[in-house]
């Protein structure tokens, strides 16, 4: 038992360890670029106010914007907003920058406001989303009024003409252009990127940069502080993996995600475009908020004309829409993994373990298609896994209840050799020996189990299908939050005001699991200490640990200590009917003096 305890409490420690390091180490606290950078960048890229210069603009635009229908807006420096909806989302522009102010998935609502998620947050007046900043990673974004055009239904344009000083001291002018082209039932959209070069234009080149792009500033839902399952991360893609971008570090990537833990927006450039190796990942935290997002930069451009496009997908990181994108016949894209995007890379997984995950997903689903109760399907699978791994989990109880019986002997020989470490270790690896007893034997099972928690953490944490999902409603009314039974009028140390009941019952089950598994055991002294430790100090800490955890996770890990509390029932009961070990060692003993004695009395 005492080789158990140890390895319970170093598995324990380890995946409690890992899970707090994983929240702490993705979101490193970066300093936010200063306003007088923003202000000093980019100062020689002048935007044509005249209104006299409209009707030159709308012309010069007019061959950009494709089918071009009326003007909605004119340069006439009135900010105004279009909205453009699909069956799945409700996009919100503004002519200022022609940049996504709101962008509300219609499908998914928020816990919070009970209308659609709204993915774009944390807007300012000099930070939206998709807005370009003329030159490097620092300079200010485009804060100008563009003319606006309504091109179809689906299809929404902006554009506005500038003027630059060239090197050389004269003036260049071009046409910026911004087309976003929507299609029904499909979370992507397509962000064209048009500069006409005109009189005198010479290009765009800032050391080595033409222009940047950005995502929201913070992905929605709105991000918790206080909750430490919540997430916020990158994830880009580089042709054959994906990884974590770091901060400006330069290496070749196909597309960046900025993520949490149920949504994305990920930015896809075609292949075309000549994007920089580096990006900028804004992640500061000010008053609760926490950004997330990244600003990728096109390399330098020379005169002319140049024409850059972005795939968007702003929506659900969820399994189920991202396959999507595998095979073209299955989205309105025509986006195919082929051609060496994979995007359902950036869903999340739990690494090495990830093929387990699979394998437990894979068995709720087929549960759900039978009785669709997710709630029913995680209690289903529990006990399936209990009965599978009951072969080494009887095993394994069946050796604890051996060492409780020969408790005296071990405390005989641990007092015998007290003094001398190496004849204490050989006299119990003999009597293990003896009884045929392997104290790794129970470890198996236990480090199993381990394994398949932090399989199902990661995967009731992010599993999409989970979020809003009911089990009993009033009750556990969504299996990827806690189970609030009611709100106290006072805030309780660690537990906060909220009164959750799965982990009281959890605790409950832990506790009575722990008394039932001792009970009858002789173990005193330091060696019976640690056994009320491991009974009573491990199931606590849990409980506070996983306080306000997914209540899906919870659900099976409370499911898994009662179904484990009855098998433990059934092999006390199965161990009482047997000898006792000592009793059957000792007949073996006399048994075998008795052959030796006989044997040896014939040689006389």
């Amino acid at each position: 038992m005492e080789n158990n305890t140890k390895w319970a409490i170093g598995l324990a420690t380890l995946v409690l360890a890992g899970s707090f390091a994983a929240q702490v180490f993705l979101f490193p606290a970066k300093k936010q670029a200063s306003q007088s950078a923003e202000q000093n960048a980019s100062s020689a890229i002048q935007s044509e106010q005249t209104k006299t210069d409209f009707e030159q603009k709308s012309e010069s635009s007019d061959s950009i914007f494709q089918n071009g229908s009326e003007i909605v807006s004119e340069s006439s420096g009135i900010e105004e907003t279009f909205v453009l909806e699909t069956n799945k989302v409700r996009a919100v522009f503004t002519n200022r920058g022609g940049d996504l102010i709101s962008y509300e998935l219609k499908e998914h609502l928020d816990r919070d406001t009970a209308r659609g998620v709204e993915m774009i947050n944390n807007v300012t007046a000099t930070n939206r989303a998709f807005a370009v900043s003329l030159g490097g990673f620092d300079s200010p974004i485009v804060n100008d009024i563009f003319v606006a055009k309504r091109i179809d239904e689906r299809t929404i344009g902006f554009a506005r003409e500038f003027s630059k000083k060239n090197a050389d001291g004269s003036v260049g002018k071009f046409t910026f252009v911004k087309t976003y082209s929507f299609k029904d039932d499909d979370y992507f959209f397509k962000l064209d990127i048009a500069i006409d070069g005109g009189e005198g234009f010479d290009g765009l080149d800032t050391n080595g940069l033409s222009y940047t792009i950005r995502t929201a500033p913070q992905i929605g839902p709105k991000f918790d502080p206080k909750d430490r399952y919540d997430i916020r991360e990158f994830v880009a893609f580089d042709g054959d993996k994906k990884f974590t971008p770091k901060n400006m570090k330069e290496r070749d990537w196909k597309w960046v995600a900025s993520a949490g833990k149920y949504f994305e927006i990920l930015v896809s450039p075609s292949d075309s475009v000549p994007l920089s190796s580096s990006m900028k990942l804004v992640v500061p935290k000010k008053n609760g908020i926490m950004d997330n997002q990244a600003v990728i930069a096109r390399k330098s451009l020379s005169g002319g004309k140049t024409r850059d496009s972005y795939m968007i997908y702003i929506g659900p990181r969820s399994e189920s829409e991202l396959k999507k994108y595998v095979k073209s016949e299955d989205n309105a894209w025509g986006i195919d993994a082929t051609d060496g995007f994979h995007y359902n890379e950036s869903l999340p997984t739990s690494g090495i373990l990830n093929w387990l995950e699979i394998i437990l997903k894979a068995i709720m689903q087929l549960i759900y298609r039978v009785i669709p109760n997710w709630g029913v399907s995680i209690i289903i699978m529990t006990i399936l896994l209990k009965l599978a791994l009951f072969p080494l989990t009887k095993k394994s109880l069946e050796g604890t209840q051996k060492m409780q019986a020969y408790q005296p002997r071990v405390k005989e020989i641990q007092e015998k050799y007290r003094g001398d470490p190496r004849k204490l270790q050989e006299e119990t690896a003999k009597l293990y020996r003896e009884i045929g007893y392997n104290p790794m034997a129970g470890c198996l099972p236990l480090i199993i189990q381990f394994v398949i928690l932090w399989s199902m953490y990661h995967l009731f944490n992010n599993y999409f299908e989970f979020r809003g999902a009911s089990f009993i409603n009033g009750w556990i009314s969504d299996l990827s939050s806690t189970d609030t039974v009611t709100t106290l009028p006072f805030s309780l140390p660690w537990l906060g005001n909220e009164l959750h009941l799965l982990p009281i019952i959890y605790l409950i089950s832990q506790l009575l699991y722990g008394v039932i598994t001792q009970n009858g055991g002789t173990a005193v002294g330091q060696n019976g200490a640690q056994m009320k430790m491991m009974m009573y100090a491990m199931p606590i800490l849990f409980f506070f640990v996983f306080y306000n955890a997914p209540s899906g996770l919870l659900l099976y890990w409370t499911v898994s200590n009662v179904f484990q509390l009855f098998q433990q029932l059934f092999v006390n009961r199965m161990m009482k009917n047997r000898p006792t070990e000592p009793t059957l060692v000792k007949a073996k003993t006399v048994a075998a003096k008795k052959s030796h004695t006989k044997k040896g009395g014939k040689r006389r």
